[in-house]
């Protein structure tokens, strides 16, 4: 079977749902170890090996003002929490799930009614 790319569909956050713009691409960081390479003074080398969290970035998402959608999603940015369930649809079908928070600014476009979201949080985002 042949991947699947395109535009994410939509994504959840505390239970909420957002519509992603069609022409949205977003980055997908599941989670896990990066790894780094040191070299040793004679030749030889070290794995370095650094714990990071999940991270989806750049994701164009509807905002429409009359719901309120701004004023929610700056309630989850100050709410100084990590437990908040974050889950992407993409157009494979498939969702991924973490838990986490709102990072970076929320700058939202009033002529496109859309806000760039990047969001993260500890541990791996799963496949639903």
């Amino acid at each position: 079977m042949a991947a699947v790319g395109g535009s994410v569909q939509s994504i959840s956050i505390g239970g909420r749902i957002f519509h992603a713009a069609a022409d949205s691409d977003s980055n997908r960081k599941l989670g896990g170890f990066e790894n780094e390479f040191q070299a040793n003074g004679d030749g030889t080398g070290r794995l370095i090996k650094t714990r990071v969290g999940w991270m989806i970035s750049d994701l164009n998402v509807e905002i429409d003002d009359s719901a309120g959608d701004a004023e929610f999603l700056q309630e989850i940015a100050d709410n100084n929490s990590l437990d908040n369930v974050i889950a992407v649809t993409y157009a494979s079908g498939v969702v991924y799930q973490g838990k986490g928070n709102i990072v970076d600014n929320l700058e939202i476009s009033s002529n496109a009614a859309t806000v760039s979201l990047s969001l993260s949080g500890p541990g791996n985002l799963e496949k639903q």
